[in-house]
């Protein structure tokens, strides 16, 4: 994920604890042939052990109805029922926990694929679980720099590929790695380097249509955070080379999801302003946060979305047709974004919460986010906190819809 994370002002936490209770749409919309209405808080899932704080990638199984996520606090992977919104368990793998710097820190990435659950640590670690027995069945090192963490990843299925993320070493690389779907067993195939990244890679995801993956890479030959110019680089698993870069402006993509009809979801982790420089609180310019939907097969901008910028993970809903973003850093606050895939409109804003600037590190912040397509039920996980109900040690909050049936 985002290397370097900007801190809440007073007034942002406020505005959050204020409108916690209430959320109002941004625009109506009808999702396969009925009104969803707004989305709202449902429920927290309690995280046990030592206080959530610090995590990072999560991930729903449609076919189990599970979420996974990467808790550094506890160097686990929870488990909750996405069915039930009910805490299963924790398992352990060896992780590294949190060092003090998300660099080095692990569990970072997670993706399931049948009853093996890869994950990825530090120091450039990549291991299977089989999900049966909770043991670990593969593993294998990326090779990045000393103590650096391997960070998101994603899966061909068609392929039995992995696609994994060191984002913290410069220039940031990538590893192809096979996977024996027989036994779990990882071969570490070839690395390909972004040698013009310079605000690291990261959310990779797979698309089947293509038979590509494709990664976002925040900023291409800029100063290192606050250029106007990032990229998707669409990978070719058979030949190992990056095909090509497709360019964006004014977004810095973190976040990467497949929609509908070969769109591609790219979650902005920086908010630019109306003049095109990085936003930030003393900005004396206003801000114009956007996301980004591009057309996979030729990189076309479809849509710039106003409205939300500053997310991290993003996720797309087939169960209501819906792009949900993690958006810790929205200039207004952090938000859990909601967009229309259909209409490529912002739906809404729903308040989440990061840990106050004012508060001793470490802190967490609201920057990852999966959906259970069955229900429609969205996940997000929130740093321990007295503002959402049962979360004082940490939760996973889970939103969604009033008239919506499980």
């Amino acid at each position: 994920m985002i290397r370097e994370h900007r801190p809440l002002s007073l007034w942002s936490v406020i505005i959050v604890v204020a409108v916690i209770v209430s959320t109002v749409p941004l625009a109506a919309a009808d999702d396969h042939g009925r009104n969803l209405g707004p989305v709202k808080l449902l429920t927290t899932v309690p995280i046990p052990n030592k206080p959530l704080i610090v995590f990072d990638i999560s991930w729903v199984d449609p076919d189990t109805q599970r979420y996974y996520l990467a808790d550094r606090s506890n160097a686990v992977i929870d488990v909750v029922d996405a069915r039930r919104n009910t805490f299963i368990r924790q398992i352990q793998g060896g992780f590294k926990g949190f060092t003090g710097s998300n660099d080095t820190s692990g569990p970072n990435g997670v993706v399931v694929a049948g009853h093996w659950l890869f994950v990825s640590d530090a120091p450039s670690r990549v291991v299977t679980i089989d999900l049966r027995t909770d043991t670990i069945v593969g593993e294998v090192s990326t090779g990045g720099a000393a103590g650096l963490r391997a960070d998101e990843l994603a899966y061909d299925p068609q392929d039995g590929m992995l696609l994994v993320v060191n984002n913290a070493d410069s220039p940031p690389f990538a590893t192809l790695i096979k996977v024996d779907p027989r036994t779990g067993k990882l071969t570490l195939g070839q690395r390909l380097t972004f040698k013009d990244a310079t605000n690291g890679a990261e959310q990779p995801v797979w698309d089947r249509q293509t038979g590509r993956f494709y990664i976002s890479i925040p900023e291409v030959s800029g100063p290192g955070g606050t250029g106007p110019d990032g990229a998707v680089a669409r990978i070719n698993p058979h030949t190992a080379t990056v095909e090509t870069m497709f360019p964006v402006k004014f977004c810095q993509p973190a976040g990467l999801t497949l929609g509908p009809r070969q769109d591609l979801l790219l979650g902005c982790s920086v908010a630019f302003d109306t003049a095109g420089d990085a936003w930030s609180p003393a900005d004396p310019n206003t801000a114009a946060p956007i996301s980004v939907i591009m057309d996979a097969r030729n990189g076309k901008i479809d849509r710039n979305v106003p409205g939300v910028s500053g997310s991290d993970e993003v996720w797309f809903n087939a169960g209501d047709g819906h792009y949900y973003l993690a958006a810790r850093a929205n200039p207004g606050g952090p938000v859990l974004g909601v967009i229309d895939a259909e209409s490529q409109t912002l739906r809404q804003l729903v308040p989440t919460f990061n840990t106050p600037a004012s508060a001793p590190p470490p802190r967490g912040s609201a920057h990852s986010v999966a959906v259970n397509p069955h229900n429609n039920h969205v996940f997000v996980p929130l740093p321990a906190n007295n503002v959402f109900p049962d979360c004082l040690n940490g939760c996973v909050a889970v939103y969604g819809t009033a008239n919506e049936d499980d």
